[in-house]
């Protein structure tokens, strides 16, 4: 079986797992994104939506990210800096130029809306998120995230939409050590600070960011 149709019967299954075949417009842009994709970004759909937008929690929405951010993100994965299990047997099979073609493709990619998790005003995230947390020296995310969540610089991701279960899981490896490709170590020492209810707060919040 081609790569071409393997991307397409996986993102069907993944679609309907996810109760997205019942609505016929999104399994028509689903199988037109694959379509378009270029051939070493068409599998990344399986995980992370045909056109880069995620359905499922566990998985990041990366349309719309900095391409150098996912650029970065797939060679560490594949040179063992960032450990992911589920990632590193597919980026094992990607050249330069196929990780370089992914990031372009998905950082093209229109971020769809999410449904937001808390993102009501003065609540503990948006506190955090925006002002930080003083007495623990916990610095404001949109310092760098920026106050909209869309990312400062390269090296900063754009945030805005992202599932709170992976924003939370991915703060905590930081904190926890499980995750060390940040750079001058900036998250494992803001991460340090927090509490999980902090995590979890900033992690709801940023998912209502558009």
């Amino acid at each position: 079986m081609g790569l071409r149709k393997f991307a397409v019967l996986v993102v069907s299954i993944m679609i309907m797992v996810i109760g997205a075949a019942s609505h016929a417009e999104d399994e028509a842009d689903a199988a037109e994104a694959v379509n378009k994709a270029p051939a070493s970004a068409q599998i990344c759909g399986s995980c992370h939506g045909a056109d880069g937008n995620s359905m499922v929690p566990m998985f990041p929405k990366i349309a719309g990210q900095h391409p150098e951010y996912l650029e970065k993100q797939l060679k560490n994965i594949k040179a063992n800096v960032r450990m992911s299990p589920v990632m590193m047997g597919i980026v094992a099979t990607l050249s330069d130029e196929d990780m370089a073609a992914v990031s372009q493709y998905f950082s093209q990619q229109a971020p769809k809306v999410g449904a937001a998790a808390g993102n009501a005003a003065g609540s503990v995230g948006e506190k955090i998120y925006q002002g930080g947390i003083p007495g623990s020296g916990v610095p404001a995310c949109a310092s760098c995230h920026g106050t909209n969540g869309q990312g400062l610089a390269p090296g900063f991701p754009r945030l805005a939409g992202q599932h709170a279960t992976y924003t939370d899981t991915q703060v905590k490896a930081f904190r926890d050590g499980q995750r060390k490709n940040d750079a001058a170590k900036m998250m494992r020492m803001v991460s340090a600070k927090m509490t999980d209810d902090d995590i979890a707060a900033v992690a709801a919040y940023i998912q209502g960011l558009k």
